[in-house]
């Protein structure tokens, strides 16, 4: 064993994961409570049985919309026919004990609604949030759950993750970074909003140019440091994947294809912000008729099978899922290094286009890991190599058998 492997068995000697699993309300669940342990934890059932809103809820401990992206009013559990409206009016919310590194805390997230009064309209609105407690006290910024508790999740969805759109892969890149850099997720969501604003602003006809400056200045100080963000990261797994080969699952060459992040390769950060504010300045007009704008905000995130020398893309759909599950498990032993504790791998349905070997090597990894990975599959038999390792859930209908 190699000293790289020799330091990841240390710190994962103390566990961290999620202990205990409370649901309310959420998806099609009434209530669902449990015990889990820091191992592989196996859900099977049909489809629609409810798997995956276990895996949901689990993301909902971390920041962000969870790995659905899905709106905090979507996640309510639908009522059944015959329900009281008292009980379908209940909100969601999901609750955990979880450990990190041996020491263990409470998170809870739940839907809070609250009402305010639009002046303009005369009228009362309602509207959705989500509040976050940690040990019972509520904090105002979600970035401090990845204090406690982060998560990698594969889902059926990024099974085309290197087909289609750039949005998706700079999506995964970014919550790639989150789990190094706490304040990216804030940046990015700054950046989108004052990039709206910007928008709205040119397109409404006005001129106020001390406003459009200011707008560009911060744009460009935040799409410089969410480029520096994400240069570091693909350096960092770069270099792991370097080192430390794979010995089943093929090796991952990662790149940027991005303006800002490429000026950064040969320019001094100050230099790069200074070219991006003019850059947007000169784009103005642009807005009039699209609003396409080059920028951090449309950087592609570029996967190639090392071996090959091959673009993800035109790999065959075998391949892909085992590009996308070596970039999970570099990501996963990358961040036990740097952070001291394990995320908590969310792994939906993730055996899907694996041959057998692959499937056995992932589960394999993952148990002499000593993580947690909660894994979701409707065949039961594709998991006996974790007989004697993992916890063994089975659910029905909504039900835990």
């Amino acid at each position: 064993m190699n000293d790289i492997q020799s330091t990841i068995k240390e710190f994962t000697k103390l566990k961290s994961g999620v202990k205990r699993l409370t649901l309310t309300e959420f998806r099609n669940y009434p209530t669902l409570r449990l015990q889990t342990e820091i191992c592989p934890i196996v859900i099977t059932g049909e489809n629609g049985s409810g798997k995956t809103n276990i895996l949901e809820a689990i993301s909902f401990l971390t920041p962000g919309r969870g790995l659905r992206g899905a709106k905090l009013a979507e996640i309510k559990r639908i009522s059944l026919p015959g329900e009281s409206e008292i009980l379908s009016a209940q909100p969601w919310s999901v609750a955990a004990n979880i450990l990190r590194n041996g020491e263990e805390y409470t998170v809870g997230t739940a839907l809070q609604s609250f009402s305010k009064e639009d002046l303009e309209e005369d009228d009362v609105r309602t509207y959705d949030r989500r509040i976050v407690k940690i040990n019972q006290q509520k904090i105002t910024q979600q970035g401090e759950l990845g204090k406690y508790i982060s998560a990698i999740w594969v889902t059926p969805q990024m099974d085309r993750l290197f087909l289609g759109g750039t949005q998706p892969r700079r999506s995964f890149l970014d919550r790639l970074v989150y789990a190094f850099d706490l304040e990216h997720a804030k940046r990015t969501a700054n950046f989108e909003h004052l990039y709206k604003q910007w928008i709205q602003l040119l397109k409404s006809g006005q001129t106020d140019e001390y406003w459009l400056q200011s707008l560009e200045a911060d744009m460009a100080s935040l799409g410089v440091a969410i480029a520096a963000a994400r240069r570091e990261q693909i350096a960092r797994l770069n270099t792991f994947v370097e080192r430390e080969p794979d010995d089943i699952f093929p090796d991952v060459r990662l790149e940027l294809d991005g303006t800002i992040e490429k000026m950064l390769d040969t320019n001094p950060a100050l230099q790069v912000e200074d070219f991006y504010t003019s850059f947007l300045a000169r784009q103005r007009r642009n807005i009039l008729y699209n609003d396409y704008v080059d920028g951090v905000n449309r950087t592609d995130f570029k996967v190639y099978y090392k071996k090959k020398n091959m673009p993800a893309e035109l790999c065959s759909t075998g391949e892909q899922k085992a590009l996308l599950v070596s970039i999970i498990l570099a990501q996963t032993q990358c961040q036990i290094l740097n952070k001291g504790f394990a995320p908590v791998l969310l792994l939906d349905e993730v055996t899907t286009h694996l041959d057998d070997i692959k499937r056995d090597a992932l589960l394999d990894k993952i148990r002499d890991l000593h993580i947690q990975a909660w894994i979701t599959s409707t065949e039961p038999q594709n998991f006996d190599t974790l007989k004697n390792a993992a916890q063994f859930l089975h659910l029905q209908n909504g039900k835990l058998i």
